[in-house]
């Protein structure tokens, strides 16, 4: 392959790369990303109003796991499997309903509105220990044998959602 060939493809490629990676930070740096339903073409062709809907979708993205810890008298470490954090969020939803003549003259509308909540979790985790003990100075330096240990760290949810209702004027 000639030169000038090689430098043209990386190039393209670096070009390629960096449109790839423009586009992908935005949402990435949301957290979420708007999802619209377009429901216009079913109001012309049905000759009535309908709700307009809007949601959000959460990016989830995996933190860096804490590693294990060593204890004294142990011989392997505490957290011999880690649990893994992952942010994200809980999908979020925007409906407005017509609602003809219910409160007065005007074209009055219901409302929910729950935006995308943020979630926290961390996956379940193991802790393990070997059935010796560390070694012991007075059996001459060699462990000793004990029962062995297992654990199950137990897997973590917080998330704190909130909704609003409403009823109001207009759409």
């Amino acid at each position: 392959m000639k030169p000038t060939t090689r430098r043209t493809l990386a190039a393209l490629v670096t070009g390629v790369a960096a449109a790839v990676g423009a586009a992908a930070s935005p949402a990435a740096a949301a957290g979420a990303i708007p999802v619209p339903v377009p429901l216009g073409g079913a109001e012309t062709a049905l000759g009535m109003e309908l709700p307009e809907v809007a949601g959000e979708l959460p990016v989830p993205t995996a933190g860096a796991p804490e590693g294990p810890r060593y204890v004294e008298g142990r011989m392997l470490p505490e957290r011999t499997l880690p649990q893994l954090p992952v942010r994200g969020g809980l999908p979020g939803v925007d409906l407005r309903q017509p609602l003809p003549r219910v409160l007065g003259d005007d074209f009055d509308h219901a409302a929910v509105d729950a935006p995308a909540a943020e979630l926290r979790t961390l996956a379940p985790g193991l802790s393990l220990d070997a059935p010796l003990t560390a070694p012991n100075p007075a059996a001459l330096g060699l462990p000793t044998p004990k029962l062995p240990e297992a654990g199950l760290l137990a897997p973590v949810v917080r998330t704190v959602p909130v909704a609003d209702l409403g009823v109001g004027p207009g759409l």
